[in-house]
């Protein structure tokens, strides 16, 4: 057997092992080792508590330095960097970004494999800097290092660098990147909405791209907004405003800059709305009403059908569709025990069925919950006791006697899933006040990392991706 035969096949094996342990982690993400050493008073109630760990395997990913013509040196090195902490924030790679600019392609254009894999890598990403039409492009491709191949490649209008659009143009080259790679989708081109209290005590919407960047006030109401909610096509949100005097339902819509109020038929605080994935339809609660509370679905897109889902006389509150829109996840305290619990029905309304950790005589409290973009996990938050922290927990649908457990330190509320199943941001603190940070947390490794600090925050809302929004005038070509 040659050398070079025998290199080969090694480095082909290393990728296989590197690859198996990374759809280990990317596929089965509820696997987890149990907690072994957790205190007897802090296991729920029949419930098999599994805490992540930091097992799954990060592939290497090497960034050959981006290249550009006399003047746009400037825009390569931004594009690159933001792509590079994207591709770190992913949570799937090893990302081997140090490298001598020795290693641009540049004089030639071709990719030296052998070299890359001398080096480590599993997979490559090179980038340069075009003009066309008198306008900077961005050109990506990603190769797999061992199979020598080219995985897809992009082509990305650049906005001017001094705006937002600028990174996320970069970001939706970095989604790319991702899924050529792996299958699965990024969370780059994303941004995170929540309520921020400022100065003068009102709260008001905020926004900020899922790398911590670009952080900027959405409304101006003077008054306390709460709730919000991304349509699905990520071009409105929704929330609850008290700037009538009455907590009411609004919709802003990005584009247009337009904003208008979800009639109000009947008395009642109109709080927590929620679209459906059709994208036309909000599902909202509406308390305090002569007693009566419930949830209710209004159609934003064609102004009209006012339904009733769910009445009682108990608080039936913070309604999740399922991504198949067949069902809603709602929390609700009708056991009459005052600490919510957590529910599923069909999404047109019909018998309510608990999925939270119940038992009799230690009730917990569980509420808040974010349906995962695959359909088979909630995220609230909650505790055992009707003492104690709030902690970040995730069930299996239909699985009430398994619960995985994401945060242990603090005060953790409001979770809310990425688009790509895997990413969940939610707000911390290190007892009961306000919220002083949103974090987001890997649910396969462990790994978390702090998105906005330093201010009271509270019901962060990740968007879908940005892509139809922003990605106009991208082409992208698939290299298998």
């Amino acid at each position: 057997m040659s050398k070079s035969v025998s290199v080969q096949r090694t480095s082909v094996q290393r990728t296989l092992v590197w690859r198996a342990a990374f759809l280990a982690g990317a596929l089965l993400p509820v696997l987890a080792q149990p907690a072994a050493a957790q205190d007897p008073e802090e296991r729920f109630p029949g419930v098999s508590l599994e805490l992540i760990t930091e097992g799954a395997q990060a592939l290497p990913f090497a960034i050959q330095p981006f290249t550009a013509p006399p003047g746009g040196e400037n825009l390569a090195v931004m594009a690159e960097n933001i792509m590079a902490r994207n591709l770190r924030y992913s949570n799937r790679f090893q990302v081997l970004d140090s490298l001598p600019a020795s290693l641009s392609a540049g004089r030639s254009g071709a990719v030296d494999y052998a070299l890359w894999d001398q080096i480590g890598a599993a997979f490559l990403l090179t980038g340069r800097i075009e003009v066309q039409g008198g306008r900077p492009v961005l050109v990506t491709e990603v190769h797999d290092v061992i199979y020598r191949e080219v995985l897809g490649g992009g082509r990305y209008p650049l906005p001017d660098p001094s705006t937002p659009d600028f990174r996320m143009a970069s970001h939706i080259a970095s989604d790319d990147a991702v899924f050529w790679t792996t299958g699965e989708p990024g969370i780059a081109a994303t941004r995170i909405l929540f309520s921020r209290q400022g100065e003068v005590g009102f709260r008001e919407l905020w926004v900020v791209d899922a790398d911590g960047e670009n952080l900027r006030r959405v409304t101006n109401h003077g008054s306390l907004v709460i709730s919000p909610a991304w349509s699905p096509d990520a071009r409105r949100v929704a929330f609850t405003s008290y700037v009538s005097g009455l907590p009411r339902i609004y919709e802003l819509n990005f584009e247009t800059g337009r904003e208008r109020q979800v009639p109000a038929p009947r008395q009642g605080d109109y709080i927590t709305p929620a679209y459906s994935p059709d994208n036309e339809t909000l599902a909202f609660a509406i308390t305090g009403s002569s007693g009566r509370s419930g949830l209710y679905s209004y159609n934003i897109a064609r102004e009209c059908c006012f339904t009733t889902l769910l009445e009682s006389r108990t608080e039936d509150l913070s309604p999740s569709f399922s991504p198949d829109g067949r069902w809603m996840a709602f929390n609700s305290n009708r056991l009459g025990t005052g600490a919510p619990q957590i529910y599923r029905m069909p999404a047109t309304g019909g018998q309510a069925q608990i999925l939270s950790p119940y038992v009799f005589d230690r009730p917990g409290y569980y509420t808040s919950p974010s349906w995962a973009p695959r359909g088979d996990r909630l995220a609230f938050h909650g505790r055992i006791q009707r003492i104690g922290f709030h902690q970040i927990l995730v069930s299996e649908v239909g699985r009430t006697d398994r619960i995985r457990q994401l945060t242990r330190t603090g005060n953790n509320e409001d979770p809310s899933w990425a688009p790509d199943g895997r990413h969940i941001v939610y707000t911390t603190s290190p007892g009961r006040g306000g919220a002083q940070a949103l974090r987001i947390v890997d649910s396969v490794t462990g790994n978390t990392r702090t998105l906005v600090s330093g201010m009271d925050m509270k019901y962060p809302a990740w968007s879908p991706p940005m892509t139809t929004r922003y990605g106009q005038g991208r082409e992208v070509t698939a290299g298998r």
